[in-house]
C-alpha cells in the first residue's frame, strides 16, 4: 500500500492494457455493425447480383473495420506505454548511476 501512495508503482500501464482489450471489443462490435448494415441497407433492390455483391462488400467493410480498428488501438496503446517504459528505465538508470557514485 505504501508503493501505491508514494507512486513508485505505476498503475497506469495496467489500465492501458483493460482499455486495449476494450478497443479490441470495440473494434470488433463496430466490424459486426458494418458487416450487416451494409447488406441490410442495400438489400431492397432484390436482384440477385446486386444482393451478392452487397454481401461481399459487407464481408470486407466488416473485416477491415476490425483490422483498422484493431490496429489502431494496439498503436495507441503502445505509444502510451512507451512513455511509462521510459520513465521505467531511466529510473533504473539513475539508481544504477546513484550506486555506482562514491559518497563524499
Amino acid at each position: 500500500m505504501k508503493r501505491f501512495f508514494s507512486f513508485e508503482r505505476m498503475i497506469t500501464p495496467i489500465i492501458i492494457k483493460i482499455l486495449f482489450w476494450i478497443g479490441i471489443v470495440g473494434s470488433f462490435v463496430a466490424g459486426v455493425i458494418v458487416l450487416i448494415m451494409i447488406p441490410t441497407s442495400s438489400i431492397s433492390n432484390g436482384r440477385f447480383p446486386a444482393v451478392l455483391l452487397t454481401l461481399l462488400f459487407g464481408l470486407l467493410g466488416g473485416i477491415l473495420t476490425f483490422a483498422i480498428g484493431a490496429l489502431i488501438t494496439r498503436i495507441y496503446c503502445e505509444l502510451m506505454i512507451l512513455a511509462f517504459r521510459i520513465n521505467e528505465t531511466l529510473t533504473d538508470i539513475k539508481v544504477l548511476l546513484e550506486k555506482d557514485q562514491p559518497v563524499e
